[in-house]
């Protein structure tokens, strides 16, 4: 039985924690995940440069797991690289968020369906309470809970449908989509919690198509908010 687990400016580096407190990661490993963290609260605007040498200081390590780490950032679409000019953090264009976000309907979808036709009470009850508590930061506007809540919720789903190869999918997109939804979309979580609220009740009642349509129906109405969100503020 699988449960899901629990889950600045151009001349700084944010002051946040150096790597010996994820140390029970691999070194590399522990710098892209803080750097990632930082990356998606904001520390660092998009199309802001990331220097080697303060991040390295910052994180008390030395500068080849920080360009590992950077170079692992730009596969998954958070930094890029520039010939003889480093890095920076990753603009992102509405043409390749819409591109996302089409991947993950199409993979969100597939979640759903098979969780409905596979999961275990235990996983039902685990997607239940992760809902309730949701639903009930999104009503308290206790927003800062509401990330950790999210990633939680959709790993769970992921483990409910018994693929781990669909979870692994899900996963590579889904800190991207976060951040990039989260920078430009506000006032959406009670909405979305509902949403999600819908399709574990679609998942408890045995409904692999019915999940399937709400769960494809909540990624396609976040990248309607977001592609407004962005219009208007473009």
């Amino acid at each position: 039985m699988l449960l899901c687990g629990p889950m600045g400016s151009t001349d700084s580096v944010p002051t946040h924690r150096h790597v010996g407190a994820i140390n029970h990661l691999p070194l590399r490993h522990a710098v892209f995940v803080e750097l990632r963290a930082r990356i998606m609260a904001g520390d660092w605007s998009p199309g802001e440069r990331l220097f080697e040498d303060q991040i390295a200081t910052d994180l008390e390590v030395s500068r080849n797991p920080v360009r590992e780490a950077l170079q692992a950032l730009a596969a998954e679409g958070f930094v890029e690289l520039e010939p003889r000019r480093g890095a920076r953090v990753a603009v992102v264009s509405a043409g390749r968020a819409n591109e996302l976000f089409e991947m993950r309907e199409a993979l969100e979808g597939l979640v759903a369906r098979l969780a409905a036709q596979r999961r275990t009470e235990e996983q039902l009850a685990e997607l239940r309470s992760v809902v309730a508590a949701g639903l009930d930061a999104a009503a308290r506007h206790e927003h800062d809970r509401l990330p950790a809540l999210n990633t939680r919720f959709h790993h769970c789903l992921s483990a409910a449908a018994g693929n781990s190869m669909l979870s692994d999918s899900i996963d590579h997109l889904s800190h991207i989509i976060e951040w990039v939804y989260s920078r430009s979309v506000a006032g959406r979580s009670a909405q979305s919690w509902a949403e999600h609220h819908g399709i574990v009740e679609a998942i408890g009642h045995g409904d692999p198509e019915h999940a399937h349509s709400l769960a494809c129906a909540h990624i396609s109405q976040a990248r309607t908010a977001y592609l407004n969100a962005t219009a208007v503020g473009g």
